[in-house]
């Protein structure tokens, strides 16, 4: 068993907007001594082992377990390319719901034209009626009343339709009016949530940072050996090679090819030994070497050797004689 030296329950990420939105995110650290302090060694724990103490968390803790990316077969995201995800699936969903709206308000906008337009048409259907009241009713006597009360009554029936398609008008402009406000207070809500949460990144950011800083002054050979795994991963080596060249301090013996960023190409190797060691001008610097050579020597060498073999000219083809007749 490993005793836990220190636990923390944190909800610093937690936030509210206004008086309605919280978004917590409660969450706790706990530092586990896995060191052997009778022979001074810790414990190294592989996938496995983190899958298996994740398992016995969420059993302890009531907490519902993920399922492995072996059996989903999808890569699981480190925290901050996760909250980066979350964020342009919430950025693309805004998109599309701002695109709704707006091809809402461009058909509310096309329908308040369109009745703009019957209106006027009414309007001189309309103006066209009260003139014919008036000569009808010059010469009414002539008719007699009763045609031109039915005809006062159109008159009114068109004017109360004209009324109500301008109530319909008015009340169509509210609403748009009310669908842009809630829309611009969505948009409001929700970019201040994806600033917030950018903030909280940032801070995790520079926190890491800072740690990161403290590391390289604790341990002054933490840099040089990040340089070390960045360029054993470019030549080519896999993670176990790395971790016996960094991890192990072991020579590795190698056959295949290898990786120049420098000259962008790949030299070949047959029975070759690599090794990180000290640089011996600096103590404070590692290089890479390749049969005790600097890899970087080594490169160069093996890029001359193939410029000379470009250069040599090309073996010129025998000339025919021609037939003789």
């Amino acid at each position: 068993m490993y005793p836990a030296v220190r636990t923390e329950a944190e909800d610093e990420e937690s936030f509210q907007i206004g008086s309605r939105w919280f978004k917590p995110n409660y969450h706790a650290h706990i530092v586990f001594d896995w060191m052997n302090h009778d022979t001074g060694k810790s414990r190294k724990l592989n996938d496995e082992d983190m899958t298996e103490m994740q398992s016995l968390a969420s059993d302890i803790l009531l907490m519902e377990r993920g399922q492995s990316k072996v059996v989903t077969g999808k890569k699981h995201l480190e925290r901050n390319d996760f909250i980066i995800e979350k964020q342009k699936a919430e950025l693309q969903r805004m998109d599309t719901a701002k695109r709704h709206k707006e091809e809402q308000i461009n058909l509310a906008e096309q329908e308040l034209r369109q009745v703009k337009s019957e209106i006027r048409t009414d309007k001189l259907k309309g103006a066209a009626t009260d003139a014919a009241t008036v000569i009808v009713s010059g010469v009414g006597s002539l008719f007699g009343s009763g045609k031109m009360k039915k005809l006062e009554l159109s008159n009114e029936e068109l004017r109360q339709e004209i009324a109500k398609r301008d109530k319909g008008i008015d009340d169509l402009k509210a609403q748009m009016r009310h669908m842009q406000e809630q829309h611009g207070r969505q948009i409001r809500n929700l970019q201040g949530i994806h600033n917030q949460e950018l903030e909280a990144k940032d801070k995790e950011i520079s926190r890491l940072n800072a740690i990161l800083e403290k590391a390289f002054k604790w341990f002054p050979m933490l840099r040089e050996m990040l340089r070390m795994e960045k360029l054993c991963a470019a030549i080519g080596f896999t993670k176990e090679m790395i971790e016996s060249l960094l991890t192990k301090k072991e020579a590795i013996r190698c056959n295949g090819r290898i990786y120049s960023e420098e000259h962008r190409r790949k030299f070949d190797i047959k029975n070759d030994v690599f090794k990180v060691e000290k640089n011996p001008t600096d103590d404070s610097k590692l290089m890479l070497t390749i049969n005790r050579q600097p890899i970087s020597e080594w490169f160069k060498e093996q890029w001359e050797k193939f410029r000379q073999g470009l250069r040599q000219p090309a073996v010129e083809p025998r000339k025919s004689r021609g037939m003789k007749l």
